[in-house]
């Protein structure tokens, strides 16, 4: 399936010189996000996984989709202040500013194995964030995987080491 026909780009969003990938025209259509989940899935079809780790927000997509489907566990990680519960907190640069993730405290078990899902791998500093979070508490990473990989902004050489899978690359 032509998934890249459901993706469109916003100029100078959220500020001038960056160019968004818009997926909701891709949300939208029920065949075509039921496909797309379908094909993140077969990205993990080989690997244990005990818990879905999604990015916010639009992370939160299809991740709580993918769990459902590996039959594993979903943990948000959120910004800075928006979890209710004891949490740890990473800093990272991203394309167009900085920020910091929080996860619970208890979110993840020492040894489980976990599957990181973010709707889209620019500069790799949100998902290394996420991969020390998720290591901070005895978690391993054994796959990160994006609907949409931004190959010039070169995120995948922060992942070092880990095994990345996405839908589509620009």
């Amino acid at each position: 399936m032509d998934f890249a026909a459901y993706v469109r780009d916003i100029e100078d969003f959220p500020k001038p010189g960056v160019t968004f990938k818009d997926i909701t025209p891709l949300l939208k259509n029920p065949q075509t996000l039921k496909k797309a989940c379908d094909a993140l899935y077969n990205f993990t079809t080989n690997l244990k996984i005990d818990k879905v780790v999604g990015v916010d927000s639009r992370g939160f997509i299809f991740a709580p989709m993918l769990a459902a489907r590996l039959q594993a566990g979903f943990v948000p990680v959120r910004k800075k202040g928006k979890l209710p519960y004891n949490t740890v907190s990473e800093a990272y640069e991203l394309e167009y500013g900085s920020e910091i993730l929080e996860i619970h405290t208890d979110a993840i078990e020492k040894g489980e194995k976990i599957l990181i899902h973010d709707d889209v791998l620019a500069t790799g500093g949100t998902a290394s964030a996420v991969c020390k979070l998720v290591e901070k508490l005895g978690g391993e990473v054994v796959q990160c995987n994006f609907l949409i990989e931004l190959t010039f902004l070169n995120g995948a050489e922060k992942l070092n080491g880990y095994q990345i899978e996405s839908l589509l690359q620009y």
